[in-house]
């Protein structure tokens, strides 16, 4: 009896690694899908981007305490020094460049940055539908926010898209990747593998139907 059990364990191991490899897809190579343990998303810090707009407060010095712009080129302008390289810098890290150059004119300047108006997060931070979509579109990126999300916020998708060859492209490593993404699955049989969980900057695309592929 004993034999018998383990020759029936054996056999269902088998069968499992079997089935793993028939699959042909590993997990680590796609977005996160759907589940409770990946809702919650890192705090990035933020950096300043161009078209922020900036107020810099110089310790009992209003003078030298403007509200700017970051220019298309990176930079903003301060009294007394001119232009300053401010994108891709965190604000704390903006004030301590403002703060060691005002330190050779000015005694213990002490100078803040805040952020008014994150207006380059509106393009970092959205996520974009498009193809054969009633209403292509580019909205911010939510924590939670999933593909099917995407596809509701365009309006779903015409009757001439190739619901089951839908792509997602990522950036990763400095390079997009695409995904194949099943809307016809997710849609009509509430199958959810590919209703993956969105990053900033994700690109759906919802393809036409193609004759040459038997789709019409």
């Amino acid at each position: 009896m004993l034999h018998t059990l383990r020759q029936l364990t054996l056999l269902l191991v088998a069968a499992a690694l079997l089935a793993a490899c028939a699959s042909g897809v590993k997990t680590s190579q796609l977005p996160t899908s759907l589940d409770t343990e990946s809702i919650e998303v890192a705090t990035q810090p933020y950096v300043v981007g161009v078209g922020d707009e900036l107020s810099i407060h110089v310790w009992r010095n209003p003078e030298l305490s403007p509200s700017v712009t970051v220019r298309p080129d990176g930079y903003i302008t301060m009294p007394l020094l001119g232009d300053i390289e401010a994108v891709g810098k965190k604000p704390e890290a903006l004030a301590a460049t403002i703060d060691r150059l005002l330190s050779r004119d000015v005694r213990n300047p002490r100078v803040t940055v805040i952020v008014n108006n994150p207006v380059s997060v509106q393009y970092l931070n959205r996520v974009t539908i498009t193809g054969e979509v009633n209403q292509p579109t580019a909205l911010a990126h939510s924590a939670g926010m999933t593909v099917l999300d995407l596809l509701l916020a365009g309006g779903n998708n015409t009757e001439f898209a190739a619901r089951k060859r839908a792509t997602l492209s990522r950036l990763i490593d400095g390079e997009y990747q695409e995904f194949k993404v099943d809307l016809a699955a997710i849609t009509e049989r509430g199958d959810m593998t590919t209703n993956y969980l969105l990053q900033a900057g994700d690109v759906l695309n919802v393809p036409r139907k193609s004759i040459w592929r038997g789709e019409l």
